[in-house]
């Protein structure tokens, strides 16, 4: 079984443990995820099986669609409703905040900007994933009322060290719009680049209202080209492998927005042999004119190389030469 599987992934369970229960549903152990929801998420989730995993990584690089609800009020350490509370305004200190307030709050954070992940995160410090120095080590927010600045960390040992968040994250969202307003609910819809939290969103509105926030709901509604009219539920993946299978989308039909190169037969041994591909490689057609272009005038800067038949041989990416393509990534 090669390809991708879209997965409606409910509330509670890790993205691992998605992983987890359909390698054993599917009877499949080659199973990666290509982009990580936190257990409070739902939604959009994709899956590659077999010898999709080889190309996760053009997936995980995908925009992202979130429907999120922020509560105002105050902040958690976890940036979410699942963390310990910090500072709690009170109801003098947190007025109801206006829609007109919010809206001009969130011109802050549209377009392209530095955007600091959790300190529950995936991002690495040293080398390790935050989340588990935050949990090895006892890290906490230090948090003062109206505090602006990023927020430090102090570690639970004998000798008290310091130890850095992770780095600020160049973040781009190409919309965000308000949705609603209800008492200290916000409701907000977005479009953003991989790698954007939407927990440190909802932490840093907080901060610019100066009513502390979290992250109360979030469904991932679009990753990639995928939505959430391509997802399965997960359950429903569980009770029937068979259905689950035949939901896979094929090497082929994956990674829609790569230009297609169609290779001969010849082709097809060069590319399989790591071997640049050239214009006399390619079946006539399309991808003729795609090898003839000059690696600074292709629409995209990654090939699908395709055999005669169909079927995905691997990425390529252009090289120094004009009208060479280097297949960078060959499925087996």
């Amino acid at each position: 079984m090669d390809g991708l599987l879209i997965v409606d992934k409910p509330s509670g369970p890790t993205s691992h443990d998605v992983v987890a229960r359909l390698r054993r549903g599917l009877r499949e152990r080659s199973i990666g995820h290509t982009g990580t929801l936190d257990p409070l998420a739902t939604g959009v989730l994709p899956l590659v099986v077999g010898r999709a995993t080889r190309l996760a990584r053009f997936l995980s690089a995908s925009d992202k669609a979130y429907d999120a609800v922020i509560a105002l009020g105050y902040a958690t350490d976890t940036g979410d409703r699942l963390g310990t509370p910090m500072a709690r305004a009170t109801s003098d200190e947190a007025p109801a905040i206006g829609r007109d307030v919010i809206e001009r709050a969130l011109d802050e954070f549209r377009g392209t900007y530095l955007q600091q992940p959790p300190v529950y995160s995936a991002k690495k410090i040293g080398g390790q994933r935050s989340y588990d120095l935050a949990r090895r080590q006892g890290l906490a927010l230090r948090k003062a009322r109206g505090e602006r600045d990023v927020d430090s960390l102090v570690v639970s040992q004998s000798n008290h060290e310091r130890a850095t968040r992770p780095e600020l994250t160049p973040v781009t969202v190409h919309r965000l719009e308000l949705l609603a307003v209800d008492g200290d609910q916000v409701r907000i819809s977005v479009d953003c680049s991989a790698g954007f939290y939407v927990r440190s969103l909802a932490h840093d509105l907080g901060e610019r209202l100066g009513t502390g926030a979290h992250l109360a709901e979030l469904r991932r509604t679009r990753s990639g080209d995928y939505t959430v009219d391509d997802a399965m539920p997960l359950d429903a993946a569980e009770r029937d492998p068979g259905a689950a299978a035949e939901r896979v989308i094929p090497l082929s039909q994956m990674l829609r927005r790569f230009p297609v190169v169609e290779l001969t037969a010849d082709g097809v041994r060069r590319a399989r042999n790591g071997q640049d591909v050239g214009p006399g490689d390619s079946e006539k057609g399309v991808g003729s004119r795609f090898l003839s272009a000059s690696a600074k005038t292709t629409p995209d800067p990654f090939f699908r190389l395709l055999d005669p038949a169909g079927e995905l041989v691997g990425i390529a990416e252009p090289t120094s030469v004009a009208g060479l393509l280097h297949p960078f990534v060959v499925l087996g």
